[in-house]
């Protein structure tokens, strides 16, 4: 749990640290070997007897470091970061939107804020229409078997008035700026070529009528105050056994997106960035094809990866075929049946620390919020999807996606940079210069036993030491 005392309070101002202001500290010029910004040091074991508290303050020493050393190097500038969060399912939403307001009031201030114990969530995915985590299925063009409307003459957000953006205007009255990005699991099932909200393909005769569908959505969201900052042309798009979910071969998604959705956004004046592929890693030929199109990638900012299967490491395939286009993760699950002590290290390890170094601008973690029983979910959705928070009706509690974010989100803020930093066996990192001029370095230990290590910048190091599988995250 993130509750911090008021002795820990206490002894920490003692110490002279600043509790979760280092993000919003004013830069300062480095100065003698041993002296600046004392070291923040926020901690999270997988024993959970520490969960993303912070530790007394490293002290900078300017003696030579000997055994492991993370030398971090801000010269080194990779990619911008986006933001770090999660998909706020329509189960989410109306799980949020039904407790007390002020108890929501005070979880999402916890969740956007970023003073005192807040993490700073800064990044949510959204889905178009119903994802299986909605209570039901619907679109947003819903008719009677055997009608259909290819003027989107019965186009509306009715279905999502009822919780998702009540929930969000909350959230965006608390960080205006965090990003938000949508994805479709399904047209309307009269656009698909078996009529089901689950599986079948996008008829080739609806494919202009489903590119003005999207500009529907970001210009109606827009009147409800809320900007789609991005969106994906399909969730998973070669899994076609989902429910809500739509067969979208690469060659179809290049074909709608250089023919249809670009143009269409384009006429609108839409400046929504579109994003491709936003599934697995072991298909990064996926994405790559459609780049390869110049008639497609001029409309295209990025592609977007899941890592249900292949490897983290084929985002940077993407990258190398393609290094003017944008790179994401935009999702991955915790299962109700793992284990805190396994999901911490692998998540930190492969998605926060593997993710952005393969060049992801986000990473997020799929469903904020299910309740005890893992609902809702749609017939034929997912039954074991853990959120970062289970709520039960006012309780919460805060689970293992809720810490793994948070080692990120808090610190390294929206237009961070990933600086460089070299890894130690068994102690994968990474670095990133947040906005302010901090300095934020998480770091797993991925070793069986404690590893004492010493974090060297410009000159100046301070000492370590993380328990086996724990996770660190040092500001300066």
């Amino acid at each position: 749990m993130l509750r911090i005392p008021a002795s820990a309070y206490s002894l920490l101002l003692l110490l002279g640290l600043s509790l979760g202001t280092g993000c919003q500290r004013p830069p300062q010029a480095s100065g003698a070997a041993t002296t600046g910004r004392t070291p923040a040091f926020w901690l999270t074991t997988p024993d959970k007897s520490v969960l993303f508290q912070p530790q007394a303050a490293p002290a900078w020493s300017a003696a030579q470091p000997t055994g492991d050393v993370i030398e971090v190097d801000d010269k080194q500038t990779f990619q911008t970061i986006d933001g770090f969060g999660y998909c706020l399912t329509g189960g989410s939403a109306e799980l949020l939107h039904r407790m007390g307001a002020t108890e929501r009031k005070a979880l999402l201030q916890e969740l956007f804020g970023t003073s005192g114990n807040q993490i700073g969530v800064s990044y949510l995915r959204l889905s178009i229409g119903a994802s299986d985590l909605d209570a039901q299925v619907f679109s947003y063009d819903d008719l009677p078997a055997g009608q259909t409307d290819p003027t989107l003459a019965k186009f509306s957000l009715q279905p999502d008035k009822a919780h998702l953006i009540p929930v969000l205007k909350e959230i965006l009255a608390i960080n205006p700026s965090i990003k938000l990005l949508g994805s479709p699991w399904s047209p309307p099932p009269w656009m698909k070529t078996n009529g089901n909200s689950k599986g079948g393909s996008l008829k080739p005769e609806f494919y202009d009528a489903y590119a003005r569908y999207f500009v529907k959505y970001v210009q109606g969201m827009r009147a409800e105050g809320i900007r789609i900052d991005a969106i994906t042309v399909q969730n998973e798009p070669l899994h076609p056994g989902n429910n809500p979910s739509l067969l979208m071969l690469a060659e179809q998604q290049a074909e709608f997106v250089k023919k249809h959705l670009g143009p269409a956004f384009e006429k609108a004046k839409i400046d929504t960035k579109i994003i491709v592929y936003d599934h697995n890693a072991d298909k990064p030929d996926y994405p790559i094809s459609i780049l390869n199109d110049p008639e497609a990638r001029k409309y295209i900012d990025g592609s977007a990866f899941h890592l249900y299967a292949g490897p983290i490491e084929a985002l940077s395939q993407v990258h190398d075929a393609h290094p003017d286009k944008n790179l994401y993760f935009t999702e991955q699950w915790v299962g109700s049946k793992s284990q805190f002590a396994e999901n911490l290290p692998w998540h930190v390890r492969t998605l926060i620390i593997g993710g952005t170094r393969n060049w992801a601008r986000t990473v997020l973690e799929w469903n904020l919020a299910a309740d005890p029983q893992q609902n809702p979910h749609t017939p034929g959705g997912c039954t074991e999807c853990r959120g970062a928070l289970t709520l039960d009706g006012n309780q919460v509690t805060r689970e293992d996606a809720y810490y793994i974010i948070a080692h990120a989100s808090k610190f390294a803020r929206p237009g961070s940079v990933r600086i460089g930093s070299n890894v130690p066996d068994k102690l994968p990192n990474v670095a990133f210069k947040a906005p302010n001029g901090d300095k934020v370095l998480v770091v797993q230990n991925d070793s069986p036993a404690a590893r004492t290590f010493t974090i060297r910048h410009q000159g100046r190091s301070f000492a370590s030491t993380l328990a086996a599988g724990a996770v660190g995250t040092y500001v300066w």
